[in-house]
């Protein structure tokens, strides 16, 4: 019947508009999958960039050290060969020799350092390596490296950690976490001319958890945009450098990888504070998706 044929034929419309929805769909999430890689690619490139600038001063130092050394090794040798070196001379040379030396190891000893600090933390943000570190040095290093887009500003970050508490977890996801933090909060949360303050908190509740706040004492975040926050694209800087994808990372990489989660609290002209929960000891596997479905649902 001629029913039958349009409800046949609105069917089928129905199917190929569905159809083009998945595909769209589909389109739209590789898209941002490929957007939040470009982002997190964008904290990495910070890191290399600043710590590349951070290492230049130990190596230019060290290059003047040596070409010192080099001239006036060629002057002893030179008084040496025609028979006019005095005993004084040769005082000089070692007392020289001896000051361009510390200045060389102690020089080559602060960019070794930074390469190494670097390389972990680099590694760490583009792998999924599950390995045990102590907290509060890894912070450290992960601040070490993003102080030279620090100094740029009159910013400070404090850091307040026992000692001895150790983590089995994602490192790289701990770093991804607290450079976009960093980055948010000197984005969004200080106005030009701001001496602002963050600072990083952790404890131990428990023997089986941890608990990171990253406050700040910025601006503060309107109660309206707060349910927003963690929404990929959402964004209060559209066209001055927000993409709105930074806290859509850490809330991804924080209820994913760290298979924790976490929420913020925020005062208008205060400050911000991003509160993390996550296992000290990281779930394996099938396991792991077990802990994050139940997250999800809950």
């Amino acid at each position: 019947t001629k029913l039958e044929q349009k409800i046949e034929a609105r069917t089928q419309a129905l199917r190929q508009k569905n159809g083009e929805l998945n595909d769209t769909l589909d389109s739209l999430r590789q898209a941002q999958k490929q957007l939040v890689e470009s982002e997190k690619l964008a904290s990495l490139g910070q890191l290399v960039a600043g710590v590349a600038h951070e290492i230049n001063t130990p190596v230019g130092v060290g290059v003047t050290g040596a070409s010192t050394l080099a001239e006036e090794t060629a002057k002893l040798q030179t008084m040496y060969q025609a028979g006019t070196m005095k005993r004084s001379d040769l005082e000089s040379y070692v007392s020289t020799a001896a000051t361009i030396s510390k200045l060389l190891l102690s020089n080559m000893e602060r960019a070794a350092t930074l390469i190494q600090s670097f390389k972990e933390v680099a590694i760490d943000q583009t792998s999924q390596e599950r390995r045990r570190v102590e907290l509060k040095t890894y912070i450290e290093e992960v601040l070490l490296n993003l102080s030279p887009m620090l100094r740029k500003t009159m910013h400070t970050v404090t850091v307040d950690c026992p000692d001895a508490l150790d983590v089995d977890t994602y490192p790289g996801a701990i770093s991804q976490v607290l450079t976009n933090f960093v980055m948010n909060a000197l984005l969004h949360a200080f106005a030009d001319g701001d001496h602002g303050k963050m600072a990083i908190v952790v404890r131990a509740p428990d023997a089986s958890s941890v608990e990171l706040r990253f406050s700040d004492n910025g601006k503060g975040i309107p109660q309206e945009a707060i349910p927003k926050i963690f929404d990929p694209f959402f964004t209060t800087m559209r066209g001055r450098g927000g993409s709105g994808l930074g806290l859509n990372i850490v809330h991804n990489l924080v209820t994913g990888t760290l298979q924790g989660k976490v929420t913020v609290d925020s005062t208008l002209t205060v400050g911000t504070t991003f509160i993390l929960n996550f296992p000290r000891n990281a779930v394996n596997g099938a396991a792991a998706a077990i802990v994050q479905g139940r997250q999800h649902h809950a």
